[in-house]
């Protein structure tokens, strides 16, 4: 039941968002500094684990296809693919989810079991105005850079991998080549709106469980790990159901 009022509060907060945008040059200052905090901070993580996962893609795609005459002659377009159109996203959703969705949580919880959201209302000051609308388009902004990142460091793994793994027998120019003949601008975009859809469903459950907070330190707590439980299963389910919307 509270799960169901989590996901019906977060349309509200989105209704709202949409509502509050007309006050958004006021609140300028404040979607670029959520935008830099949520993204100069996660930019080394989202990079680390990129290039990670393009190098063992690349690793266990091309000793698959070693058996296979040309087969690896493809490596580049399997990666290219793979990282634009679906880990790139997803694993930045997650990190994005455990690095910020948690920090939000936290923070509004904490100011809700503390009643200074109750405050900005007796001082007749919207939380949605305040709160969440310069988190929501600080996410937007940041949510495509942090994926294309994703992408670019995913495909020079894959990349390096080809060029130090003697069971990959094809060079790095056709690992390259293979990959700008099947990556286009489709593929890019397709990724790109996931991310997207990815991040206001992250920004708009953390502000929803937050605010929702009522109590002391095991609340907070709890908030938290529901949101961390709630987003990453509603980002899989998302991403199924846009990935055969895009197909």
């Amino acid at each position: 039941m509270k799960v169901l009022k989590d996901w019906q509060y977060a349309f509200v907060l989105l209704w709202q968002t949409f509502k509050e945008l007309r006050y958004l040059p006021r609140q300028w200052q404040r979607c670029i500094e959520h935008s830099c905090n949520m993204g100069y901070k996660t930019f080394p993580i989202v990079g680390i684990l990129s290039l990670f996962m393009g190098g063992i893609l690349a690793l266990q795609t091309g000793y698959s296809l070693s058996n296979l005459p040309g087969a690896q002659t493809f490596l580049g377009s399997i990666v290219g693919l793979s990282m634009c159109r679906e880990l790139g996203p997803l694993m930045t959703a997650f990190l994005l989810t455990g690095r910020v969705g948690s920090a939000i949580t936290a923070e509004l919880a904490s100011m809700s079991a503390y009643q200074e959201i109750d405050a900005l209302k007796t001082m007749n000051l919207s939380p949605t105005r305040l709160l969440v609308m310069p988190r929501v388009l600080g996410g937007l902004l940041m949510m495509p850079l942090l994926t294309m990142f994703s992408n670019v460091l995913g495909w020079i793994g894959g990349w390096f991998v080809v060029k130090t793994v003697d069971v990959i027998s094809i060079d790095g120019g056709t690992y390259w080549r293979s990959l700008q003949q099947f990556v286009d601008l489709d593929s890019l975009n397709d990724g790109l709106v996931k991310a997207e859809i990815f991040a206001l469903t992250i920004i708009l459950m953390s502000c929803s469980i937050g605010l929702r907070t009522f109590g002391g330190p095991r609340e907070i707590g709890a908030s938290v790990t529901s949101t961390l439980v709630q987003t990453m299963i509603a980002i899989l389910t998302l991403d199924y159901f846009v990935t055969k919307l895009l197909l």
